[in-house]
């Protein structure tokens, strides 16, 4: 299974996802690491990440490839993350046939209502299990 964990800025959220599923799935999947800026991305396949690309176009190709992305809900969201994730990323990502599993990370520009606040380590563990459900082929939709 080929998983896309899709970060902008310094790719924070991104290594924490990278780092954690690594070490959940070992050799299980291939996790390639989709950066909106050089930074993000290198700082994803320092983690853990097989290979690594960056840029819009670098999105919109390869995400056809992918079983299942990953990453924070402003990847969905058009000029979210400052502006990192360009209408087109976000249509892409979001029209995409690969399965979805979207971090709750609230930007300044909106909220979303009617979850619980938590710390961002446990949505990104929540994350990582749900990948983790879905590579071994227990849960898909």
């Amino acid at each position: 299974m080929l998983i896309a964990v899709i970060d902008g800025m310094g790719g924070g959220l991104g290594v924490q996802l990278v780092t954690q599923l690594s070490a959940q799935l070992g050799q299980k999947a291939d996790i390639i690491a989709l950066g909106t800026n050089a930074l993000a991305t290198n700082n994803m396949v320092r983690a853990g990440a097989m290979r690594g690309a960056t840029g819009e176009n670098a999105v919109v190709v390869s995400i056809r490839k992918v079983d299942v992305v990953v990453g924070p809900i402003g990847i969905i969201i058009p000029n979210s993350l400052m502006g990192e994730i360009t209408p087109k990323i976000a249509e892409t990502i979001a029209s995409a046939d690969a399965y979805k599993v979207l971090v709750p990370v609230n930007q300044h520009h909106f909220d979303i209502v009617g979850l619980e606040n938590r710390p961002l380590v446990v949505s990104i563990k929540e994350a990582v299990l749900k990948v983790s459900e879905l590579v071994q082929g227990r849960s898909w939709g």
